[in-house]
């Protein structure tokens, strides 16, 4: 059967080319008010996926800019109302609905402390939208499926153009205009091997390292969300720090390893985990020859995580009916979170 979720997961490569159409120009502003006004912290507010799409950001405008980025607990402002200090800075709030209060409280609180308020949202007519200073449509377009498939790559598509454009990175741009043709390549891989492994099992082990560490969160958080799995995610560095304890015969993990600096870590840690006993389904691209599962690449490695999630989320939408589930109604789950 076809799902929301498999059609709306299929569509993000349209969505990312409406987004250079529609939200480039304004993340090219936005990027030279960086320049001129340089900040110096960045602070991200999300849930969710979206919080998935801002570790992406964290990571990838540390490593760019050097501008240190924290997530930003909403409950400080919320609920203890905590002064924060943050004139000049920037504050960026990823949302599909820009509909859950704390998100908005936080966002108008921040700007009215002299913040840099950015709403990277896909309903740009929202409470977030109208309570920040800039508004960035994803372009996702209406997302019936209570899992966020599209909406996610159009967020990590959006922060990936902001770096770019905050760096001046014309190849990071010209790799952006190809992205659309890259994810299509994505859709095409086969991760059926996943479905096999995975149909049976009752947890996993999702594991990757810098800006792969963004999709193995958002995998983790799918494989709850949609198939019922007890998935945990965790970085290769935190490995040995405990969690390697829960290894044992059979034990399925999932590891992602594109290419980036810490790809050969990933690798060996699926070569060490296999001789634990472990089930390693092995995420790389085609010229690593142990891969279980293949991974697209994209024109610049830096969106290479976004061809990942693509591929993994055709796999999840097959592997919630797989396991007798409707991916499009998750138990005890609704489209719009409203928290406070």
């Amino acid at each position: 059967m076809s799902s929301l979720m498999l059609e709306e997961a299929q569509s993000a490569a349209e969505v990312v080319a409406a987004q250079h159409m529609y939200a480039d120009e304004r993340l090219a502003m936005l990027g030279r008010l960086l320049v001129q006004h340089p900040p110096r912290l960045a602070l991200t507010v999300a849930r969710g996926s979206s919080d998935h799409a801002a570790n992406y950001f964290a990571y990838l405008a540390m490593q760019r800019q050097g501008v240190p980025v924290v997530s930003l607990p909403m409950s400080l402002v919320t609920l203890h109302h905590a002064p924060l200090n943050v004139s000049g800075q920037l504050a960026v709030a990823l949302s599909q609905s820009g509909q859950s209060p704390d998100l908005v409280e936080t966002m108008s609180m921040l700007g009215r402390a002299g913040a840099v308020t950015v709403a990277m949202v896909n309903q740009h007519e929202s409470p977030l939208a109208d309570c920040c200073e800039w508004v960035v449509p994803l372009c996702a377009g209406p997302e019936k499926s209570v899992a966020a498939t599209k909406s996610y790559i159009a967020s990590l598509s959006a922060v990936a153009r902001l770096v770019a454009h905050w760096q001046g990175d014309e190849a990071l741009l010209s790799a952006l205009e190809t992205l659309p043709e890259r994810l299509g390549d994505a859709v095409k891989q086969d991760w059926s091997r996943a479905i096999d492994v995975l149909a049976p099992a009752d947890r996993i082990m999702v594991v990757g390292r810098g800006l792969g560490f963004a999709v193995a969160l958002e995998s983790a958080l799918k494989f709850k969300e949609t198939c019922a799995l007890q998935a945990e995610a965790f970085s290769s560095a935190e490995i040995k720090h405990g969690p390697m304890a829960l290894i044992d015969e059979g034990y399925p993990l999932l590891i992602y390893a594109p290419r980036s600096p810490e790809q050969a870590g990933l690798i060996a840690l699926a070569r060490e985990m296999r001789e634990r006993g472990a089930r390693v389904l092995l995420a790389a691209p085609a010229d690593v020859a142990e891969r279980e599962l293949t991974l697209s690449i994209a024109d610049d490695e830096v969106l290479d995580p976004l061809l990942a999630i693509q591929s993994f989320y055709l796999m999840a939408a097959h592997l919630s009916e797989a396991r007798g589930m409707n991916p499009d109604q998750p138990r005890h789950l609704s489209k719009v979170t409203r928290t406070v």
